[in-house]
């Protein structure tokens, strides 16, 4: 595991270790933010994802909050359920992979235009050995857009999650993104807290 200055292993383990695949083996057609919230984060794709671009969405489900609009040479999710992932119509293509236990991805340096996870940072264990990745299989000023919410699986966040909030946990991300060798990073409040719905906050790295 990669560690982060001043912080030890255990800040990044889970109240339910039993292996990722068996808490994900039954689908979950549901979405983890409310409508509102969805509509931001489709929002905040429209601008920033490349036109004709290839997409790699992980930690991704049945659904991936592109704009319906919007056409891509290939969208690729990732995911811990292939049922999901097989249901999502906006992919091109799909893999099953625990990235807990493996954060090597199965894809060529430099071939992917934009990468995206939506609220799911939270459940990394090495997240920057896997932002590592992204890095590596993005192409040069490539976004990696991180989204989240205050909505989790408490059992299979980590611990140092769950002892953050908010605008705390986006600096978080920024030291993963640092870390994982992107600069230019920008975080912000998507949908600020104290209005209806859920709260979204994104945090941009690129290449």
């Amino acid at each position: 595991m990669i560690t982060l200055p001043g912080l030890p292993p255990e800040a990044f383990a889970k109240e339910d270790e039993t292996p990722d695949a068996l808490f994900y083996d039954q689908p979950r057609f549901v979405t983890h933010i409310d409508d509102a919230a969805v509509e931001a984060v489709t929002d905040l794709y429209r601008t920033h994802l490349p036109p004709g671009g290839r997409i790699l969405d992980l930690m991704s489900s049945w659904v991936s909050h592109l704009p319906a609009e919007a056409a891509y040479a290939a969208v690729i999710g990732h995911g811990l359920n292939d049922r999901e992932l097989a249901a999502n119509p906006r992919l091109t293509q799909r893999f099953v992979q625990d990235l807990n236990a493996d954060p090597i991805l199965p894809l060529e340096t430099d071939s992917i235009d934009a990468a995206l996870i939506c609220v799911g940072v939270q459940y990394l264990q090495d997240p920057v050995a896997v932002l590592r990745e992204v890095a590596r299989v993005l192409v040069p000023d490539a976004p990696m857009i991180i989204s989240f919410s205050n909505r989790w699986f408490p059992t299979k966040a980590v611990a140092i999650w769950r002892a953050l909030h908010g605008d705390d946990q986006g600096r978080l991300i920024d030291v993963y993104l640092r870390h994982a060798g992107f600069s230019a990073i920008e975080a912000y409040a998507v949908v600020p807290e104290g209005g209806f719905g859920d709260p979204l906050w994104a945090v941009i790295g690129r290449t």
